[in-house]
Parts: C-alpha cells; sequence; structure tokens
C-alpha cells in the first residue's frame, strides 16, 4: 500500500538537488560527473522516501495495534487479512484465527451476517463512505455479543485498488440497557405481561385495514380482590396477581395470544387467526376454572375467581374502540349476573341497552322541561270502599318519541346517572302541594299523601331537613304524610336511614314499611322502627288472586297475627279484583289499592275521586 507523506519528501528533494545541478557557474560537467550526481540524487531520494514511509508504518501499527476498538482488514475481495489484538479479545479469538476469514461471516448468526454483506456491498457499489448498525458479531463461546460497526475502505497497494476495514465497539451494554428500558416500557413490572400501552399498540396493529381473518378481545376481572388485599396484605395480593398471569399465559399458551394486565386486577387477552366463537369460549372456560384453583403463597392458599368479558368478530368489524367497548359491556354484565363466569357480547342486548341509557342520559333536560307528572293510586278501606284511606303518589315520564313511561321504567336509570335524588324531591314537593290543596278544600277529610322514597333518597342524609322544608312550605302537619320504604333501604349500609326514619316518625311523619314476608315484618321490632302501616306485596297477595289456597291462607293469617301484635296496620297493594280484596279483607287486611280501585289517576282525576268518596262518606 502507499504511504502517505511520500509525495511531499520527495518534492523538496527533487527541489534540492534541482538547485545543485544549475549551480555549475557556466562550466560543463563531464558525464561521469554528472551519473554520480543523478546516483546521489535518486538514494537520496529513496532515503528519505523510507524513512517516511517507515515513520508513517510506525504510527499506524501504533494507532492500529492500540486503538480501544476492534479492527480487521480484508483484502477486495473481502477476506480478512489484518486483525487487530482488541478485535481478538472482543471475538474470544487469537487474531490468527480471524485471518482468512470473510468479513460478512464475523456474523452471529444470517441476520447479521447479511447485515455485514449489505454494509459492503453498499460501500463497493455506491459513493458511501462509511456503513454503521449494531449487529451482533460471533463469540468463540458460540454466543452473540452486540457491537457498534463501522465499515469503511482504505486505499490499496496499488492505485484504485480499495480495502475494506471494519471497526467493532461494545455495545453490549448499551445494547442490554436499552432492552430493559424497552421491555420495561411494555411490560408491567410486576407480572411481567404486557402492559396496557403495548396491549393497545397490538390490538390496533391487529385490527389494521391488512389485517385478515378474526379477533377476539377477552376482558377479564377477579372478583373480590379487594378482601385479598385488605385481608392479607399488599404482598400477599401481589403473589396472588403473579400467580393469576401464570395461570393466564398457561392457559392461552399454544394459541396466537397476547396476555397482558390491565390495571390493579384487570387482565386482557387477544387472540388472533382463524377462530370461532365456541373455540374461544373454551379457552375461557378453561382459564376461569384453572384460576379457581388455590393460588399458595407460603401458608396461605388463596382462592381467586375472575369474570370474564368475551368478544369474537371479524377484523373488518370496527374499530379499537368498538371492540373495546364491547368487551367492556360484556365484562360487567358477567359482574351482574353473578361473577365467576363469562359473557359473550350480544350485538342486539347491546343495542337495547345503548338506547336505555339514552332514557337515562336524557332525565335531566326531561325534569327541567316540564315531562313529568304526578300520579296517583288511590288506597281505600276495605270495609268502607267509599273511603280513601290515603292517596299514593309516584311519577310518569311524558317522553316525546317514547309517549308515557312509568316509573319503574326510568327510575333505575335515574339511579345510575345520579338523578334519583331530583326526582325524589320534585315529587315530594309536587305531593304534598297536592295534599296542602285538598286539605284546603275538604279538611281533615282530605286523605294522606303516601310517597315510596326510592332508595337513593331514603338513605340522603339531608332527607329529614328535605322533608321538614316542604311541610313548612305548604304548611302541612307531618301527620298528613305518609313515607314508605321497604327491607332493602332499611338495611342500606350506605346511610343512616333508621335514624332519619326515628326522626321523621318523631316529627309526626306516618312510615310505612312494604313487606313481602315474615322476614321483611320482623324488621319493625328488631330494629325498633316506629312503624304505624304494613303493606302486603308480592307473593303474599298474588296467591289470593284468583283463590283461597291453603297454604297461601295460612302464611297470609300468620303474617296479619303478627302484625296485630305489634300494632300494625296492614294494608295490600297491587289487589286486581272485588274479590280479590273481599278475601284479603276477611284475613284481616283494612286497606288496599290496585286496579280494583283505579290502576293510576292524573290530578284532575284524582281529585274528582277525593271528591266523590268524599261526598259518599259524608252522606254515608
Amino acid at each position: 500500500m502507499s504511504e502517505p507523506g511520500a509525495a511531499p519528501g520527495l518534492a523538496d528533494v527533487a527541489r534540492r538537488w534541482a538547485a545543485r545541478l544549475a549551480d555549475t557557474d557556466g562550466v560543463s560537467l563531464p558525464p561521469e560527473e554528472l551519473e554520480q550526481l543523478l546516483h546521489d540524487f535518486a538514494r537520496t531520494a529513496v532515503a528519505e522516501a523510507e524513512a517516511a514511509r517507515d515513520a508513517a508504518m510506525r504510527r499506524f501499527t501504533t494507532l492500529y495495534s492500540s486503538a480501544p476498538v476492534g479492527i480487521a482488514m480484508a483484502d477486495p475481495e473481502g477476506v480478512i487479512v489484518e486483525v487487530n489484538k482488541e478485535l481478538g479479545k472482543f471475538l474470544g479469538h487469537k487474531p490468527d484465527r480471524l485471518r482468512g476469514r470473510r468479513l460478512a461471516e464475523l456474523g452471529f448468526d444470517n441476520r447479521d451476517c447479511e447485515k455485514l454483506a449489505t454494509g459492503l456491498a453498499e460501500l463497493a457499489e455506491t459513493d458511501l463512505d462509511e456503513f454503521t448498525d449494531r449487529v451482533r458479531l460471533a463469540h468463540a463461546d458460540d454466543a452473540g455479543v452486540w457491537a457498534d460497526i463501522v465499515l469503511t475502505r482504505l486505499p490499496g497497494d496499488r492505485p484504485g485498488t480499495l480495502f475494506p476495514v471494519l471497526m467493532a465497539s461494545d455495545a453490549n451494554e448499551v445494547h442490554t440497557l436499552q432492552e430493559t428500558l424497552r421491555h420495561q416500557s411494555i411490560h408491567d413490572s410486576l407480572t411481567g405481561l404486557s402492559n396496557a400501552s403495548r396491549f393497545r399498540t397490538l390490538l390496533e396493529s391487529a385490527l389494521s385495514p391488512s389485517a385478515r381473518g378474526q379477533v377476539a378481545l377477552i376482558y377479564l376481572d377477579l372478583d373480590g380482590f379487594k378482601v385479598v388485599n385488605d385481608g392479607l396484605g399488599a404482598g400477599v395480593g401481589d403473589a396472588v396477581l403473579r400467580g393469576v398471569a401464570t395461570k393466564l399465559n398457561e392457559a392461552f399458551a399454544g394459541e396466537d395470544a397476547l396476555v397482558a394486565r390491565l390495571s390493579g386486577d384487570g387482565f386482557a387477552v387477544l387472540l388472533r387467526g382463524e377462530l370461532t366463537t365456541s373455540g374461544v369460549i373454551s379457552l375461557v372456560e378453561t382459564a376461569l376454572e384453572d384460576l379457581a384453583e388455590p393460588i399458595y403463597i407460603g401458608e396461605h392458599g388463596v382462592g381467586v375467581s375472575a369474570s370474564a368479558g368475551i368478544v369474537v368478530r371479524d377484523v373488518r368489524d370496527g374499530g379499537v374502540e368498538d371492540i373495546e367497548r364491547a368487551a367492556e359491556i360484556a365484562l360487567h354484565r358477567a359482574k351482574e349476573a353473578g361473577k365467576a363466569q363469562w359473557m359473550l357480547f350480544d350485538p342486539e342486548l347491546d343495542a337495547r341497552d345503548r338506547a336505555r341509557y339514552r332514557l337515562g342520559a336524557e332525565i335531566a333536560g326531561a325534569l327541567e322541561n316540564g315531562q313529568f307528572e304526578l300520579i296517583y293510586q288511590p288506597t281505600v278501606k276495605l270495609a268502607k270502599p267509599d273511603e280513601i284511606a290515603a292517596v299514593n303518589a309516584g311519577l310518569r315520564w311524558h317522553h316525546p318519541e317514547l309517549g308515557e313511561l312509568p316509573a319503574e321504567e326510568f327510575f333505575p336509570l335515574a339511579e345510575t346517572t345520579g338523578m334519583t335524588i331530583p326526582l325524589g324531591k320534585w315529587l315530594l314537593t309536587e305531593s304534598l302541594r297536592a295534599t296542602a290543596r285538598w286539605r284546603e278544600r275538604y279538611g281533615e277529610a282530605a286523605p294522606d299523601v303516601c310517597i315510596r322514597l326510592p332508595n337513593r333518597l331514603a338513605i340522603e342524609p339531608d332527607l329529614v331537613a328535605l322533608v321538614k322544608e316542604q311541610l313548612d312550605r305548604n304548611e302541612l302537619p307531618a301527620r298528613a304524610l305518609r313515607l314508605c320504604t321497604d327491607s332493602s333501604s332499611i338495611l342500606d349500609p350506605r346511610g343512616e336511614v333508621l335514624d332519619s326514619l326515628t326522626v321523621l316518625a318523631d316529627l309526626g311523619a306516618k312510615l310505612v314499611l312494604t313487606v313481602q314476608g315474615s322476614a321483611d315484618l320482623e324488621l319493625i321490632p328488631q330494629h325498633q322502627l316506629s312503624v304505624q302501616h304494613v303493606i302486603l306485596s308480592g307473593p303474599v297477595v298474588d296467591a289470593l288472586a284468583d283463590g283461597e289456597p291453603e297454604v297461601a291462607a295460612r302464611h297470609l293469617d300468620q303474617l296479619v297475627t303478627r302484625a296485630r301484635e305489634l300494632k300494625l296496620r296492614i294494608g295490600a297493594e297491587g289487589v286486581r279484583s272485588h274479590e280479590q280484596a273481599e278475601r284479603l279483607r276477611r284475613h284481616g287486611v283494612i286497606a288496599a289499592r290496585g286496579p280494583f280501585v283505579a290502576d293510576t289517576a292524573t290530578g284532575d282525576e284524582v281529585d274528582q275521586l277525593i271528591e266523590q268518596h268524599t261526598d259518599a262518606a259524608v252522606s254515608g
């Protein structure tokens, strides 16, 4: 190879000898003397050129041998001719063992060798000065070591020849750190499963326009996991989550599946390929069975169950948000259905639910726009059917598209949208306003108004203040108001229902409890409730609709006897006929309401009923 620095030194020598030959003072030199001068010139030129070359070679050799990076030089065909100690050390070989191999063969596997070959080809075929990449090089112990490599070319010893050179620096620590950071960024640190971010990315990829086949999305949620955390501690809870992750990986092993942890105790599975609904359900059932087996952590055998929501569909049937929402809805239904089971997404059921949820979202606007009205159901005395004992007030919604909607269609939705209390307040306010009008017209002959407290209103801490405010505003005595509740409200742990009912009873309001059996009735002495009326409801009343079965009659007699022992007045609701009313009367029921009197009545209609019954009572 030609040496850098040789050409400038030769030019200096030529200039010096040219000056000597020119300086002859007009004297002609003999040929022998001129020849000697030329010989001296040539020797001097060669000596100085060799000295410069040797100095350059020493500098290059020193740099080459002491370089902190591995270097391999090859001939124009890519066969290694020189290797420095650093590269031999890096690859676990003596340098001699690497000479004679091709540069491209230093890669660890086919992919790495192809990268090296591509780099060498680009250097040879383009004007590229260097090629850089990160590849694995083959180590003597049959492992791969990560290296940041530079491929370049040096001039050869003949004009126009170029010699490939590879320089490699150790990238194992950097690569390991980068891989660790990458792994942490896409995996859950506790379970090692994919995290929510990576799961969403791969879900988007599975539903890309180029995707084909089916996809299944499964959301799983542990049932009652808070009990494990609170009862056994967060450490045991973490161990349980790791155990769940292991079981899920095993349950879906062998499938084209991605298992991820999305939240605290929420997991997801993505399946891709040619899928069938029955096949996916079978996999989920196996997973749920495996999860039901206890996970042993130390001395604790912790049992957990899980609920699952399943969506199976063609990849072209909607986007990521659609399938995620479907899986969430299916999981929610599985939880509502009793947990520890799976639920398959049902598009038709979802369409009905969407309509219901839209209805729930419209309640606030409907209340503001006056779409609700009071409806009534009178309660009459069975011994004197012409006398109204009380009027039960309820709500009806005049929906602009769906028509008249009864309370049972919108009150459950109001519970989920937070509108139960506003509706309950409106019901109380308007009912007491109507009661004030009746009392002004009919005096003490006016019936009481009975309001069934929605569960959420019954547990409201400000219930007492709300009732008292409305009584005072309408100048009504508390005894004009009957408040009806049931066992679920009394036993609701979210509020101080018992205290509120006691205070209201002390104010003079009449408390009414709806009962369906002995257990409900026994809540009164058990909690020392200031209840004056009980309303029989449900099967105990329905059983006497078309006859008087012995068992049903005996059950009714037991309830009536116990109610009398507690000094309670006994009514019934849902009475359909006068014959049914008469049977109930014979067994001790003193008042009733239902279709046998009137199904429902508007404000004007109930005013007429009250007037008729009041006139009949006066004339009687």
